[in-house]
């Protein structure tokens, strides 16, 4: 296990957990990095699953000392991007997204796509996501403001092209177009595409009608035909409410390990474009965590962050990360949880969004990944339940075994067990595990699993086929592999050569992840047993201290080390103590060390 490092310094600064061959396994940012590692070691059993997790896999610590923490904040975002770390949340899209960029910042300014926002005083719309809209708009904007999509100069007359022949163009490389009326159509362009329906419309009207009175009837004819292009372009948009302006909606589901977020990108109230996320090993995040990954690496992209950003949790320091949005925008994002209104109703619809995109995910996910575990063992059915066995004790003593279930995607919790070692003395790991199999398929019988992972190698495998081989009444009869570690490795019953689990494929992970949760589950049991066996025999001794004294301190310490910590005054306030056999229990407890 991974041991703690000397001479933390007290600063900002990022962290990186290193697995094997110095992999990076996490990154992570503080505001003082002595106190944030501290957290991670302290006692395993004190730690979460995710940190317990990451402790047990991690061979190495490296840290990167930072000036501050906006600067700490864009450093980790980075590197999370570059190494893609399992233990953080990954947003599985490499793709910059579209927007379309009005070059005012030219002479002759021109619409264009890009991916990359730069800061040049060019006009940047977007983001369109799925970029079909956006086509659907510049397209819009070609036929009708008649703008085309040349890069020559205009300084220099030339003939005008084909583009001018059809209509699409007015030519203002052949100086068929005055320059002031050039920069007219870039106006309107930027109205429409602000969303400022109604300064557009008013200004289109009254040229129509000025076009009119000066009986230049085929000019005004082109500006009706744009008016009302431009007014079905607009009913065809999901105009939500012009008072939005421009803001960002991030709806999430999760089930068991995975999580779906639903981005709404809107823009003047018109919802531009939305965007689906996918997730994995989630299940022991918080709702302000998943938050905090998702805005991090979502507009670590070439993406402008709208002025709000409307989120289900706030992330537990919102500091660093609006100064840095407000750095990407160029002016203040408010990051909100709206409580009512307009905005919590988005909300909730984003959310009902991700809540239907991960069932339909989940379900196309699951018969695929189930088909590659029936593949790679092959197997002669298919696999819909895997069950996980497990034996731990610590030289014989308080020996246990566990039993997981995972059918449809997700752990099934109330079909574990867990047994504690009956006729086994002794170091005796094949016979634990023996036992632990004669005792689960008399007791589940009907309820035994498609395929049932044994926690060991090759001796394991055996031991397990031997129990089932005897149960031969079984209603089913589950297909056995066993799972080693360091590599990971699976043992087939038909195969001399082991599979191998190193290559990260989602069978692989699978089958770990679910021979990890019997390790897990049946550690849990044994410590608990150990600890309370423990708890009860340096107690035992105590003249005056019995079985009910016992159980209050339990109750109220949790653990021998707290009751030695503990003064005689705290002991004696506690019910059914006073202060003489306070004192004994601290005198007696100290005596030891």
């Amino acid at each position: 296990m991974l041991t703690k490092p000397e001479g933390i310094p007290s600063k900002p600064g990022v962290y990186l957990f290193k697995g094997p061959k110095e992999h990076v396994l996490y990154v992570g940012k503080a505001k003082d990095l002595k106190k944030r590692l501290q957290s991670y070691f302290q006692k395993i059993s004190h730690l979460d699953a995710r940190k317990a997790s990451l402790i047990n896999d991690a061979k190495d610590l490296a840290y990167i000392v930072t000036s501050n923490e906006l600067e700490a904040f864009v450093l980790e975002a980075n590197l999370i991007k570059q190494h893609k770390p399992r233990f953080n949340i990954i947003l599985r899209d490499d793709k910059n997204y579209p927007y379309l960029k009005l070059t005012v910042n030219e002479e002759w300014p021109r619409i264009e796509v890009v991916r990359k926002i730069r800061k040049d005083g060019a006009l940047y719309f977007g983001p369109y996501v799925p970029a079909g809209t956006m086509w659907e708009t510049l397209a819009l904007i070609r036929r009708n403001f008649q703008l085309g999509d040349c890069k020559y100069r205009f300084d220099k007359t030339m003939r005008p092209c084909i583009q001018y022949q059809m209509g699409k163009c007015l030519a203002p490389c052949a100086g068929l177009m005055t320059k002031e009326e050039y920069l007219k159509r870039i106006e309107e362009i930027r109205l429409f595409l602000s969303g400022e329906k109604k300064d557009l419309l008013d200004k289109l009207r009254q040229r129509m009608e000025l076009l009119s009175e000066e009986m230049k009837y085929e000019e005004a004819a082109q500006i009706r035909d744009r008016l009302r292009a431009i007014e079905r372009a607009w009913e065809s948009q999901k105009v939500l409410d012009p008072e939005l302006g421009d803001l960002d909606v991030i709806g999430y589901s999760r089930s068991g390990r995975q999580a779906a977020i639903r981005v709404f990108f809107i823009r003047s109230g018109i919802m531009i474009g939305s965007k689906d996320f996918f997730m994995r090993n989630v299940e022991h995040m918080s709702e302000r965590e998943l938050v905090y990954g998702v805005i991090a690496q979502l507009y670590s992209k070439e993406i402008i962050p709208p002025a709000e950003i409307i989120v289900p949790a706030l992330p537990e320091d919102l500091r660093p990360i609006s100064r840095w949005l407000a750095g990407k925008r160029g002016g203040k994002t408010r990051i909100l949880m709206p409580g009512a209104g307009k905005k919590k109703e988005l909300l909730g619809m984003a959310s009902e969004n991700a809540d239907l995109a991960l069932r339909n995910r989940k379900v196309e996910d699951l018969e695929k990944l189930m088909k590659d575990v029936q593949d790679r063992l092959n197997l002669d059915t298919s696999v819909e339940s895997i069950g996980a066995c497990d034996v731990s004790n610590i030289s014989g003593s308080e020996a246990v075994g566990a039993f997981i279930y995972w059918a449809q995607g997700e752990f099934r919790k109330d079909r574990y067990r867990r047994l504690k070692i009956r006729t086994v003395s002794g170091v005796d790991d094949y016979a634990m595990m023996e036992e632990v199999l004669e005792r689960l398929t008399k007791n589940l019988k009907d309820d035994m699993p498609d395929l049932l992972i044994i926690d060991g190698g090759k001796g394991h495998l055996e031991t397990a086929k031997k129990v089932i081989k005897r149960q031969g009444g079984l209603p089913k009869v589950p297909a056995l592999i066993g799972l080693a570690k360091d590599p990971d490795r699976a043992f087939l019953l038909d195969k001399e050569e082991p599979l191998d689990l190193e290559d990260r494929a989602a069978s692989s992970l699978l089958l770990k992840g679910i021979r990890d949760e019997a390790h897990r589950f049946a550690v849990g049991y044994h410590r608990k047993l150990r600890d309370k066996e423990l708890f009860r025999s340096r107690l035992e001794g105590i003249k005056g201290i019995g079985k009910r004294r016992r159980l209050e301190l339990l109750r109220v310490f949790g653990s021998i080390e707290n009751i030695r910590k503990a003064s005689p005054e705290v002991i004696s306030a506690i019910k059914g103590f006073n202060k003489t056999i306070a004192e004994k229990v601290v005198r007696e407890l100290r005596r030891e060390e």
